[in-house]
């Protein structure tokens, strides 16, 4: 027990993705790339929607938070991956571990609730056009986002509490880039089964559930699309639920191939690939995928910049 408590005063050092120089200039230039791109695609959608009263729906109000939420995950972890590929000791501190696994289990959860309630939006949208704005109310609204928040902050709490109950007397470095869950399983020289079973417990009522209900939302829009006489707007329609539906899916099966392992089949390396497919990616790709090619936010983006430019 002396051992594991010194080892969780002294923190922990993550090892990051690659140790090799080369590779570590690729990955800061990558992921450099790549977190700029999600801030500057998620802020321009937010100060769009705020700039133009149009855009001010329920669809978009649910997209605001989504690319808040994706501002704050990514930066909760991509600055940590950036500093750590620039440093050889990789430590970070007990308390600064707690607070990154607590905020990004809050972030995570809540952006798999709020893609289930943003496809709900799209199927009154789509196929219950005539009692979209009596369903989609300001209060249903704002009720569900405060939902989402609060039951992934109980999660996120108990996960951590847990987590950080246990002795780590194995080692304190992480194969990782970032404090996710699974790793530290690894760490604990005690029976780690509560934790895994809160784990799993809670990938089958957020991740499975949200993603079953996605899923369900979009068969019932997709068939309602094909029952659109015009072949043009059929195909626009389907093509926007198809990118939609493809970067839902690739952020709900990278979660649950991750979550819902046992710690005895963890793989750092792979794992650390399946982390950046939900960390790294679908950040940056939400604001391109749902909103950005959107013709009335390109065309207040693009006020934005010539007013800028001729102020």
């Amino acid at each position: 027990m002396e051992d594991s408590n010194q080892t969780a005063e002294n923190g922990f050092i993550l090892l990051g993705l690659s140790t090799i120089p080369y590779l570590q200039a690729i990955f800061f230039s990558l992921f450099l790339a790549m977190y700029v791109t999600t801030l500057v695609g998620n802020t321009l959608l937010i100060v769009a929607v705020r700039l133009n009263t149009q855009l001010q729906t329920p669809m978009y109000f649910f997209l605001s938070n989504l690319a808040f939420i994706d501002i704050c995950f990514s930066t909760t972890i991509v600055p940590q991956l950036l500093a750590n590929t620039l440093v050889e000791d990789g430590r970070i501190s007990l308390l600064g571990c707690a607070t990154q696994m607590f905020i990004y289990l809050i972030l995570g959860s809540t952006e798999c609730l709020l893609l289930t309630v943003m496809s709900f939006d799209r199927y009154a949208a789509i196929c219950k056009p005539l009692h979209y704005n009596v369903i989609m109310s300001k209060i249903l609204c704002i009720s569900l986002t405060t939902g989402c928040w609060t039951v992934c902050l109980i999660n996120a709490l108990i996960h951590v509490i847990l987590m950080f109950e246990m002795p780590f007397c194995r080692s304190h470095h992480v194969n990782h880039f970032f404090c996710e869950v699974p790793p530290f399983f690894q760490l604990s020289c005690t029976d780690t089964w509560l934790n895994e079973i809160a784990m799993y417990v809670a990938t089958v009522i957020i991740v499975i559930y949200s993603f079953f209900t996605t899923l369900t939302s979009y068969i019932y829009i997709i068939s309602t699309i094909l029952k659109i006489r015009s072949s043009e707007g059929r195909h626009q329609v389907f093509s926007t639920c198809t990118s939609h539906l493809t970067v839902v899916s690739l952020y709900y099966t990278s979660i649950m191939s991750m979550y819902l392992r046992p710690h005895s089949a963890y793989y750092p390396e792979i794992d650390k690939d399946i982390s950046l497919l939900y960390t790294t990616v679908t950040p940056m790709l939400n604001p391109i995928v749902y909103s950005i090619r959107n013709k009335p936010v390109k065309d207040t983006i693009q006020r934005m910049f010539t007013r800028q430019r001729n102020g």
